[in-house]
């Protein structure tokens, strides 16, 4: 198993390289991340989150464990307001608001594309995975209230050790 960066490691704030070759150790990694995420427990989990700066996330929101590598969105519609928390900010979630729909194109583990319309809650993983991959923590799509109340959590705990 692997272990998931919290907030205030670094590797959390860079953007990720593509993945170049899809070959066993991705396949080796997807397996580590899933089990990963399942023990966290979590419904997602970008590569980043585990120290490993290449662009694929796994995910399950109960229809079984799938991969994107080298995803991008490519459209988004609408609006959704929905709690939102995110394995490398353990024990909090805020109401965040995103696009509704989006389209997601990548690649799967055996380079086959893929492109999938999602909305709603897959939507929602799929856009909160992508900002990992980004560099961007959901911190970042805080309002400035929220925002400074969370850095406010997040400095106690650090501080706590």
């Amino acid at each position: 198993m692997l272990t998931v960066r919290t907030y205030g490691d670094p590797v959390l704030k860079q953007k990720t390289k593509d993945v170049e070759e899809i070959d066993g150790r991705v396949a080796k990694l997807v397996d580590d991340m899933l089990e990963t995420m399942y023990a966290a427990p979590g419904v997602g989990l970008a590569a980043n989150q585990v120290g490993v700066q290449r662009r694929l996330f796994v995910y399950d929101v109960g229809e079984g464990p799938e991969v994107v590598i080298n995803p991008r969105i490519t459209e988004t519609a609408g609006e959704w307001a929905f709690e939102e928390g995110c394995l490398s900010v353990p024990g909090l979630s805020w109401t965040i608001v995103r696009p509704n729909r989006v389209h997601l194109v990548g690649l799967d583990l055996e380079g086959n594309e893929l492109s999938i319309d999602a909305e709603e809650y897959l939507g929602r993983v799929f856009q909160h995975e992508v900002d990992h991959l980004d560099g961007t923590l959901l911190l970042e799509r805080l309002d400035d209230d929220q925002r400074r109340e969370a850095l406010k959590v997040l400095r106690a705990r650090v501080l706590a050790g």
